[in-house]
């Protein structure tokens, strides 16, 4: 009786280690990726569907996604390792390189490859024409930050001297801007989806035209991380680009109303019908990546905008902070 007793403990006892075992083999044991993120927009949307869709999962990765405001504090995150992977205009890199960073950010895997912002006009302008511009109150963005940048290269290729052919603002934080613009101040403003279709849908405003189309192609926005870290995680990278392909290819492939009910939980605020607006937007115009690859003519069109805005000390070649070998991979494997 004591021996059949003992027996079956001993089996019981397998048995649970074998479902404690298989429990194990859960998420908590993946390799875990912290993200940050310099701020929440639908200009995202291909991340947070890599979220959702468990592309990262499928990967063999867990990731821990927040967002630290600012590209400033985005970096410093980054560089103090608090984050292992920056989402952050391709610009910040640059700066990191032009202080003489021992430890380079390199860029390996782009998400955005236009502006995101739009030109929102108080007043309805069907015949819109960026003369009009002239003479203006404008609501820019943060000196030295691409969508500024971008402005301001778009306002000078319509011969706008955008420091003295209007009244630039740009002293409002940016989370602050859009409600800056609906309470009354300035004619014109630059704005991210998807503020600027809750303006329109307000009344308050109306998109005339397009940063991101007259802008052209470059690394808006893009994963990055110290050398050292690519050095010490070469697969946890290349694990993580392949899952931001997965879901590149995925918004590409689904209409804006499906991306939009995948992302909002990442916008619990936020109107359905805006975000499949303001997604549907982005798609047209091309803003999300098709492939995480930079290329060399993007890399130079963002070194001809930082060298306009006043912003570049030296130009820095594509091979110095770009690292193509995860995002070929990614693209050759889905072939």
């Amino acid at each position: 009786m004591l021996k059949r007793y003992a027996v079956s403990l001993i089996s019981a006892l397998v048995l649970l280690s074998l479902i404690l075992g298989g429990c194990g083999s859960s998420g908590d044991k993946l390799p875990t990726v912290k993200i940050g993120e310099v701020t929440r927009s639908v200009f995202y949307a291909p991340e947070y569907v890599a979220i959702e869709k468990g592309f990262f999962k499928e990967e063999g990765l867990n990731v821990e996604l927040q967002t630290t405001p600012g590209g400033d504090k985005t970096m410093t995150a980054l560089l103090s390792g608090a984050i292992d992977v920056a989402l952050v205009g391709a610009e910040t890199s640059i700066y990191v390189h032009q202080q003489g960073a021992e430890d380079p950010v390199i860029n390996f895997a782009q998400l955005t490859q236009t502006d995101g912002t739009f030109l929102v006009s108080r007043e309805e302008m069907s015949d819109f024409d960026w003369s009009k511009v002239k003479g203006s109150v404008f609501l820019g963005q943060r000196k030295g930050g691409m969508p500024q940048m971008a402005g301001e290269f778009t306002l000078k290729k319509h011969e706008i001297d955008p420091h003295n052919d209007l009244e630039l603002i740009q002293n409002i934080e940016f989370a602050n801007i859009a409600a800056a613009f609906a309470s009354g101040t300035g004619q014109f403003v630059q704005l991210f989806e998807p503020q600027a279709s809750i303006i329109e849908a307000e009344g308050k405003g109306h998109v005339v035209a397009s940063f991101g189309t007259e802008s052209g192609k470059l690394p808006y926005t893009v994963f990055m991380t110290k050398q050292s870290y690519i050095k010490d995680n070469q697969q946890v990278v290349q694990k993580f680009t392949n899952a931001i392909h997965k879901a590149q290819l995925w918004v590409q492939e689904h209409s804006p109303e499906e991306t939009a009910k995948t992302i909002s939980p990442f916008f619990k605020d936020s109107d359905q019908a805006i975000l499949a607006s303001a997604v549907k937007r982005y798609l047209e115009q091309g803003s999300y990546a098709e492939s995480p690859a930079l290329t060399d003519s993007a890399w130079n069109n963002l070194l001809d905008i930082m060298e306009s805005a006043g912003e570049l000390k030296e130009r820095v070649p594509a091979e110095k902070l770009v690292d193509n070998t995860f995002a070929d991979s990614a693209v050759a494997s889905d072939k």
